[in-house]
This record gives C-alpha cells, structure tokens and sequence, in this order.
C-alpha cells in the first residue's frame, strides 16, 4: 500500500478508501448522516476496520439506513439483526440505532432535518462538551467518542490530516457549509 495517507489507512484497503473518499467529506442526506451515527456507535468497543468490514451487512441489515423503515422495526427486527451473525449484534446498539430513527422520523414529519439539526448547531461553533451535551439531549448512545468520530466523519469538526498525506492541504478546512 501506498504511504501517500494518514498512517492509520495504511494498513488495509477498507481503511484506505474510508480515508481517501469518505473520512471528512460533507453529507447532507439524512439517511447518509444517520448511516454514519449508526456505523461510528457500532464502532464503540470494537475497532473502526471491524465496521467497515460488516458495513455492507449492516447496510443491508437496515434496509439501508432508510430512518422511515428502521423507525418501524419492532421486536421481531430486533431478533432478526441479533441472529444476523454478518453485523455487530449488540442490543444496546441496535435499540439505539431504532430508538434514534424514531427521533428523526418524528423531526421529518415536523419538517425538520437531522442536517438541518446539524448545520444548525455547526454554526454556533460549539466545542465538544457542548456538541455531546446536545446529542445526549435528544439522541441515543451518544458518549464524547461517538460524537467526536461522528463530527470528524462529516465534515463538521475539521480534520487535521498527517503531512505526508495527499488530503492535508484539500480538507484541513471546515468545509460543512459548502454545498455539494
């Protein structure tokens, strides 16, 4: 593998393409960010290669990240994603992952956004004791690491990239508010 990347991507393909196409990018499509809230609190415990190894599992699991169909599973979803050995079969995770879908159906029918939540909050410039405060207020299985992770994975928190590789100068910016 090319060392032209954080040192962290170096190591395996699934690292790498997380790194060089997705770590940072600005998402605004609220199945896309309630994706990535659900991947990194998979992730809690367990290594971030892990998840991406099961991600397409999981994907699947969640009928695609759908927060419509996922605010619907009931406790026969539930047993079916604890007997899929192809995802992390973690209760509490999942009922936060169900639990949390719930939430953002509710604001979609008061026209309301998990982005707009988001962009929202980006612009007070909140540290991040005030973020995790703020998804503690509303969300599931939300500690200091998981909204950290989260921030850094869409583009909200700005990530500082190591200096030999290729994205240190293209996205050590916030680039949140920029259009798509």
């Amino acid at each position: 593998m090319s060392n032209d990347c954080c040192q962290w991507a170096q190591s395996n393909p699934y690292l790498r393409k997380y790194h060089d196409e997705e770590y940072g990018v600005p998402i605004h499509n609220d199945n896309q960010l309630f994706e990535r809230l659900v991947l990194e609190q998979m992730q809690a415990g367990l290594s971030w290669l892990i998840v991406l190894k099961k991600r397409d599992a999981l994907v699947q699991a969640f009928h695609e990240f759908e927060i419509e169909k996922v605010a619907k599973y009931d406790d026969n979803d539930i047993q079916r994603l604890l007997a899929n050995e192809g995802i992390i079969r973690n209760r509490r995770k999942i009922a936060a992952a169900i639990s949390n879908a719930v939430i953002l159906a509710d604001w979609h029918r008061t026209r309301n956004t998990f982005d707009a939540w988001l962009r929202e909050r980006s612009r007070r410039n909140l540290d991040l004791p005030a973020w995790v405060k703020e998804f503690r207020a509303v969300f599931a299985f939300t500690g200091t690491e998981i909204v950290k992770e989260f921030l850094y994975s869409i583009g909200i928190f700005s990530i500082e990239h190591e200096p030999q590789c290729f994205l240190a100068k293209v996205r050590n910016h916030p680039v949140f508010d920029s259009e798509e």
